[in-house]
């Protein structure tokens, strides 16, 4: 079982920075896909990025040289960090790990950006 805790969120103006983490509890395997996905209000679940135990990014093409995934598998920790933020990434963040055909939530974290 993996639990997840995400930190990090709050408010900013656009133009502004982030950094979100999320702590692990429970064993990380290298195997384990971790990644960011929001929500907005009203709207689906969306992925933001992911990364593999390797160090292999994956990001949506709205956040592409905005944003920046990394782990770090000795902390069991996901960070992002979020630059350029635009009114448009507001949304509930949510940490994640997926282990074969399983999915792990964390409780998600808000960001609003300020126009």
């Amino acid at each position: 079982q993996v639990q997840l805790v995400e930190s990090g969120g709050g408010l900013v103006q656009a133009g502004g920075s982030l950094r979100l983490s999320c702590a692990a509890s429970g064993s990380i395997f290298r195997a384990d896909v971790m990644g960011w996905y929001h929500q907005a209000p009203g709207e689906q679940r969306e992925l933001v990025a992911t990364i593999t135990g390797s160090g292999t990014t994956n990001y949506a093409d709205s956040v592409k040289g905005r944003f920046t995934i990394s782990r770090d598998n000795a902390k069991n920790t996901l960070y992002l960090q979020m630059n350029s933020l635009e009114p448009e990434d507001t949304a509930v963040y949510y940490c994640n790990v997926r282990r074969f055909a399983r999915n792990f939530w964390g409780r998600g974290t808000q960001v609003t950006v300020s126009s």
